[in-house]
């Protein structure tokens, strides 16, 4: 199965990647460039990884990397405030391309570890979740540091990679 990660800059993308790859977490991650791809194997189903530069310049390539995946999956910082507005008309205005359409979505709060880390009922609440038509999504609150949750996103993109196929 093919996924694109994406999500503003700051959002923990390529820790996830990391976090799925290896089990393990890197508190020096750098900002990543354009966009990494990372093959990741659990248990039968092969992962193909688009890991894409959340900076403004980038923002642009997010629909080309989007087009033929599995799964969207996005990533929001959950402890930052002030870039919600920004993450939630990204993440609007990516899905209102028709070429990107009924592809399943799955937003992911990262950072929960963080005082002040927004619930799950407030992320899909400030991102609009329910206001989107025509494809499943899903959320899921995450830790990149502490893993917590990673299972449950592995087993989403699993169950979603046999849907395809």
């Amino acid at each position: 199965m093919e996924l694109s990660l994406i999500g503003l800059q700051n959002a923990g993308k390529t820790s996830l990647v990391n976090v799925v790859a290896t089990g393990g977490y890197n508190e020096d991650m750098i900002p990543t460039v354009g966009f990494n791809m990372r093959k990741v194997t659990k248990g039968n189903v092969t992962i193909k990884l688009w890991d894409v530069g959340g900076q403004p310049r980038f923002r642009t390539m997010w629909e080309r990397y989007c087009r033929a995946v599995s799964a969207i999956v996005y990533v929001v910082d959950a402890a930052d405030y002030d870039n919600l507005p920004i993450s939630r008309g990204e993440l609007h205005d990516l899905l209102s391309k028709t070429s990107l359409s009924g592809i399943p979505l799955l937003v992911l709060g990262n950072k929960i570890d963080k005082p002040g880390a927004l619930s799950e009922q407030a992320l899909t609440n400030h991102m609009e979740l329910k206001s989107i038509p025509d494809r499943e999504v899903c959320c899921f609150m995450i830790s990149c540091k502490n893993s917590t949750n990673i299972d449950s996103v592995i087993n989403w993109l699993i169950k979603h990679s046999k849907s395809k196929n």
